[in-house]
């Protein structure tokens, strides 16, 4: 049996202001240029790691930060999920700096200058000549197409990074510490958030810490995330007549649309019960704080429902917690602890008429005043008040699943375990 090493996590600074990539290089995977020597050191010790050992790397996108390894190498892939505590049936996303760096070290071919999309399916060229790089993840087929019979026709990703699967997931990001990270690796990275299985993503240093602590070699602090929710999915090769959109994230259904001027058709859920996950986020309970979480949905917007549903969830969480200190024979009352993330409504909620008893404490938080805002701040604030707040009960304020409501709303959801009160 082999022994377990034991791992100090380093978190190293990087500053992503001090690397810049010229205009072509996300498709020739030009050297980025680094003004900052300290990062430059931190990105190649970070680098040689991912592509010397099946170590793991924790680093910034511009979604959240992810939980990296060597997308080619078995024990990476198993060190990524043992450190997240995660199911190895899910797939993961293979992250690279380039679309050279996708022919030639995934499909071990010669990489055409003149045609740089030429192994790539046609329905994904206007996305990736806008969208790229950016969050988007496209699927691609593990068996590549070619004329030349002595062509190499297999993706060469680890199967466990593919979850065996005729298809792999694949994301060109724009962050640059991530980019240049991936291009002095040279290997393409599989790189789930950087969070325990079913919590909140990570969308900064300090969260992944809280974590992963001795559980990833290296943490590169690159600052917080701009986005705040992970990459947008789409699937042009599981069925060629149809474009579907398998997770919403970072752009939005009509962000696609546009682009390719056709309809989206949104699968982000199992249609069956054996059916094989594509991609991360169609199954499990994610993004979970370890309270209980209830989410209200816009309907009729009737606050005086909200307040009354606040209410029976209080009542109920007292019993629970009563119940359970009888049985433990815990003696202190430190009250519930209870929060709400509003967006236009619960925000400024009147709480004087909820019956809270004396030592309770509710804490109001707003998730800002636009779509956009929300959805950067969803994860952070999520963590705040299960991490550092250690919240009972959670209230959460939800929005119509339009633009990007829709990925705000996909979270949401799974947040609460879909215990979901129309209001």
């Amino acid at each position: 049996m082999p022994e377990t090493k034991n791992i100090k996590t380093l978190m190293l600074k990087v500053d992503p202001k001090s690397i810049s990539f010229s205009k072509n290089a996300h498709i020739t995977g030009e050297e980025p240029l680094i003004s900052d020597p300290t990062t430059r050191e931190n990105l190649l010790k970070a680098a040689k790691l991912l592509a010397s050992t099946s170590e793991t790397v924790a680093f910034p996108t511009e979604t959240v930060y992810g939980l990296g390894g060597s997308s080619l190498n078995d024990e990476a892939v198993r060190n990524i999920y043992k450190a997240k505590n995660r199911p190895s049936d899910n797939p993961l996303i293979s992250h690279v700096s380039s679309i050279k760096q996708i022919d030639e070290v995934i499909y071990g071919v010669t990489h055409d200058a003149a045609n740089p999309l030429k192994n790539i399916p046609k329905n994904y060229h206007p996305l990736i000549n806008k969208l790229w790089p950016g969050p988007l993840t496209i699927l691609l087929p593990i068996k590549l197409n070619t004329l030349d019979k002595n062509v190499r026709k297999e993706a060469k990703l680890s199967k466990l990074t593919t979850g065996n699967q005729k298809t792999f997931a694949v994301r060109l990001p724009s962050n640059n510490v991530a980019r240049a990270l991936i291009h002095f690796a040279n290997t393409p990275v599989a790189a789930p958030s950087a969070n325990t299985s079913t919590k909140p993503s990570p969308t900064s240093a300090k969260h992944v810490y809280f974590d992963l602590k001795d559980k990833t070699s290296i943490i590169l602090d690159g600052g917080d995330c701009s986005i705040g929710v992970e990459s947008t999915v789409i699937d042009c090769v599981t069925d060629a007549d149809k474009i579907l959109l398998l997770r919403p994230g970072g752009f939005t259904k009509e962000d696609v649309e546009k682009i390719v001027d056709r309809e989206v058709v949104v699968e982000c859920v199992l249609k069956k019960e054996n059916e094989s996950v594509r991609t991360p986020g169609m199954k499990y309970k994610h993004y979970a704080p370890s309270c209980k979480v209830v989410l209200f949905s816009p309907d009729k917007k009737d606050i005086n429902a909200v307040l009354k549903e606040m209410q029976l969830r209080i009542d109920i969480e007292r019993e629970y917690i009563e119940a359970n200190k009888k049985h433990t024979d815990e003696k202190s009352n430190t009250g519930l602890k209870i929060g709400v993330l509003g967006y236009k409504y619960l925000k400024d909620l009147e709480i004087g008429v909820l019956k809270l008893e004396e030592k309770d404490r509710i804490l109001i938080k707003s998730l800002g005043d636009d779509l956009k805002q929300m959805q950067k701040n969803i994860f952070k604030e999520l963590r705040e008040l299960d991490d550092v707040e250690h919240i009972d009960l959670l209230f959460i304020e939800g929005v119509d699943e339009e633009n990007e409501g829709l990925a705000i709303m996909n979270r949401l959801s799974k947040s609460a375990g879909s215990d979901i009160v129309k209001f």
